[in-house]
């Protein structure tokens, strides 16, 4: 009788498990990162005599939860992936919407080169003139506000980089801690709910960065960056900082526990985002931006200074923008040389950001090497008076150098917030063409004068008129309004120059012919250098005088709306493949509340005939005990 008891208890004892693990499974069915449990069931071991061997009952081996591991490793990859395109797509839309929101800069543009254009109509009109001014005054507007709302990005996304290591080290310090749980809870069976618990701060971590994960034989689990670094080993957890860039305090860099940065050896996840979009996208576009505000004021103000304005007075600049950004490493030598930086050539400025560093003497070019902060080298040009140049920059260096002290150079960084409108007065405009160039009235020759263009208006005796005077052989001389007199032979089709100006002629002057160059006498009605300032709208002046300002802006929509659209393409198609790996994987671990409410229908029979097994065996051992009681 005490056998068909056991066997009977044993198998009320496995249905009464089974019956709680599928009410378990009923319960969490909607919770979020649960793994459907199930009842690992194995016959009792029986004693056999010599002719037959009866069962024993069942015993119930363990609980344990659906689990596959390629399954949740592919789950938390495409997480990661899938994070980091949502946060790329957000902070492109966000970039776009500000290039909409903040005042068309391309109107700002045509109205600018617009109003240059009104001015050679009406070159004496002081309404045309003022209002060629308000425009110049809005486009500097629009770039501030534009520029300011890029500085405004790229502070938040900074502090975005900031609060996500953040993040991180909570969720590595608590999955360690789940490991020592779980290391002490499997001496005695599976703990399914830490578990989970575990598997799902893992998915969350890989939604914040990209990572790499192992389970050790003690049931832990170890986990490390996309850099390769240890971010979770047994109960120990290794924290993550960030800090300031070592030249820009505003840019957030990322270190691992050691100290090392490992900023540019980040991907995937909301973190490898935030590096990525700011150092490929946010960046490059403040920059690109700046670029056009130097182009704008450089090319505008050489112009201004070729031309007279309406009091015959050499053009004034009409903008102003600020230095290139030079940003001394804090590792630098307390002794250590200050630099600066100034745009030589606007045509061949770019738009990367560099790093100058010394060397010592007798090495790179006078003991400095300077690269892209991407790593590419650039050569150096030692000039005579001892400054530097590359790329359309010139640098100067004062105190002495130490060995080892680097600069981080940002040449158009902060330049589309500092530009302004520095001009006050519409008469300031110069409308009129600075030179005009006369023959004699004796000449003998064909030789007739053509325009007088400005070569070099900071020469100081431009305005100081001049006087050529052919004799034979197409020798002249040039007499400046200083006395000072210089020779030449004329070539046909080559023009004479003089003084930071050139003049153009046409025929062949004959020996004792005459030709005067005085400044214009004639501003008030002259629109000469007004339709020049007017043309700078198409004049090439980026990009070894390639592109004008309006086509670099123009560049500049296109390449962020192609990053806004690339963005956008891949949040679709991340989004996809996260389903397609959920729903693969939640076919597998995810509970069926179909298949739980067969299994329990299954499991309250199995119950209610273990439970009679144990009436009958009552009934036969009472039965017995009568039995022998009444013998």
């Amino acid at each position: 009788m005490s056998s068909m008891l056991n066997i009977g208890i044993s198998g009320l004892n496995a249905a009464q498990v089974a019956l709680s693990t599928v009410s378990n499974n009923i319960a969490n069915a909607s919770t979020s990162g649960y793994s459907e449990e199930s009842v690992l069931q194995s016959e009792q071991v029986s004693q056999s005599n010599s002719q037959y061997t009866i069962g024993s009952g069942v015993n119930v081996v363990a609980v344990q939860r659906a689990y596959s591991q390629y399954l949740t490793q592919a789950l938390w990859s495409s997480n990661s992936n899938l994070q980091a395109a949502t946060t790329t797509n957000d902070l492109t839309t966000s970039l776009n919407g500000f290039l909409s929101n903040s005042g068309n800069l391309q109107t700002a543009l045509d109205n600018l080169y617009g109003g240059f254009a009104s001015v050679a109509n009406s070159p004496s009109s002081s309404s045309v003139r003022q209002a060629a001014l308000g425009s110049a005054s809005s486009l500097t507007a629009v770039f501030n506000t534009l520029g300011q709302q890029l500085s405004k990005q790229s502070t938040q996304v900074n502090q975005q980089i900031g609060s996500t290591v953040g993040s991180i080290n909570t969720l590595a310090s608590q999955i360690a801690k789940l490991n020592g749980q779980i290391k002490q809870a499997g001496t005695t069976g599976n703990p399914n709910a830490l578990l989970d618990q575990r598997d799902t701060l893992v998915q969350q971590l890989a939604g914040l960065t990209g990572i790499s994960a192992s389970t050790n034989n003690d049931g832990s689990i170890s986990v490390y960056t996309s850099a390769g670094g240890t971010l979770v080993s047994g109960t120990q957890s290794y924290a993550l900082s960030s800090g300031a860039n070592q030249y820009d305090p505003g840019s957030t860099e990322v270190f691992d526990s050691s100290g090392a940065d490992i900023t540019s050896q980040l991907s995937g996840g909301t973190l490898g985002a935030l590096v990525n979009y700011r150092d490929t996208v946010l960046q490059p576009a403040q920059n690109a931006l700046g670029q056009s505000a130097i182009a704008l004021a450089s090319s505008v103000n050489a112009q201004q200074a070729d031309g007279l304005d309406l009091n015959g007075q050499q053009g004034q600049p009409i903008f102003s923008v600020s230095s290139p950004s030079v940003l001394p490493s804090s590792k630098n030598s307390s002794s250590a040389a200050a630099v600066s930086a100034s745009v030589s050539n606007v045509s061949q400025l770019t738009t990367s950001d560099y790093v100058l560093r010394y060397t010592g003497t007798g090495t790179g070019t006078n003991g400095w090497t300077l690269a892209t902060t991407a790593g590419q080298n650039v050569a150096l040009t030692a000039n005579a008076n001892g400054t530097l140049s590359a790329d359309g920059l010139t640098f100067s260096v004062s105190g002495t150098p130490q060995t080892g002290d680097s600069y981080e150079i940002q040449p158009t960084r902060s330049a589309s917030t500092s530009l302004s409108t520095i001009m006050t007065d519409p008469k300031d405009i110069a409308a009129a063409a600075a030179l005009t160039a006369s023959a004699g009235t004796s000449n003998t020759g064909t030789g007739k004068a053509g325009p007088v263009s400005v070569t070099n208006s900071a020469n100081t005796n431009l305005l100081a008129g001049a006087t050529i005077t052919f004799g034979a052989g197409g020798n002249y001389s040039i007499t400046d309004g200083a006395g000072n007199t210089t020779t030449g032979t004329y070539t046909a089709g080559q023009p004479i120059t003089a003084d930071g100006w050139s003049l153009s002629l046409s025929g062949a002057p004959a020996s004792g012919d005459t030709f005067k160059v005085a400044a214009n006498t004639n501003g008030l009605n002259d629109n000469s250098n007004a339709l020049s300032l007017a043309a700078l709208s198409d004049k090439g002046v980026i990009n070894g005088g390639k592109d004008s300002v309006v086509a670099s802006y123009a560049s500049l929509t296109a390449q962020i709306g192609s990053a806004g659209s690339q963005a956008s393409a891949n949040v679709t198609t991340q989004t996809n493949i996260y389903n397609q790996a959920m729903s693969t994987q939640q076919s597998y671990a995810g509970v069926n509340l179909n298949q739980e409410a067969a299994n329990l229908v299954q499991f309250q029979q199995a119950y209610q005939a273990s439970a009679q097994v144990i009436s009958s065996a009552e009934k036969i051992f009472t039965s017995l005990i009568t039995a022998i009681q009444q013998g």
